[in-house]
């Protein structure tokens, strides 16, 4: 599973609902490390905590991106009241307490979220030659077929 190379064009189910949440973080003062570093390592125990009990927590699966100064990851949920609820669990809390007590308003470092809820039929996916990947990984990850070869297709009666 992990990086094997589905040769051809695969899709995904799409349809049960889904939460998609983008979180990250920016650095805006580079040399302040003393600030943005302790925020970048606050991330790694959430991801192990959310992988070893995604079940549980309705995680389903990420994709994380580095650039220079800004970091995103794409996490993938089966529920808006499992991303609140994890929201208020206790590592999640007490990152969050530590960056308000230790950056606040200082504007070295910047975070941010973005949270979209997705009906099922509603959104589309298509892989080519690609390992498991984005909703790839987060849904059942299928072939394309005649019944499902075009974008139109995928998103069914959403589509006008």
């Amino acid at each position: 599973m992990g990086n094997s190379i589905f040769t051809g064009p695969y899709t995904t189910d799409n349809s049960e609902d889904i939460v998609v949440f983008i979180i990250g973080m920016r650095i805006n003062k580079p040399l302040a490390v003393h600030k943005w570093l302790p925020v970048f390592h606050a991330m790694p125990g959430m991801i192990r905590e959310l992988y070893t009990h995604k079940e549980e927590l309705g995680f389903l699966s990420m994709e994380s991106y580095f650039g220079l100064r800004t970091t995103a990851m794409i996490q993938y949920w089966r529920s808006v009241d499992d991303l609140i609820a994890y929201a208020h669990n206790k590592k999640h809390m007490a990152a969050w307490e530590n960056f308000n007590k230790h950056v606040g308003h200082n504007p070295a470092v910047g975070v941010y979220h973005e949270t979209y809820q997705l009906q099922g039929g509603a959104y589309e996916a298509m892989y080519r030659n690609m390992p498991k990947y984005g909703l790839g990984k987060a849904m059942p990850h299928i072939p394309v077929t005649p019944k499902n070869n075009s974008a139109r297709k995928r998103l069914g009666s959403h589509q006008p």
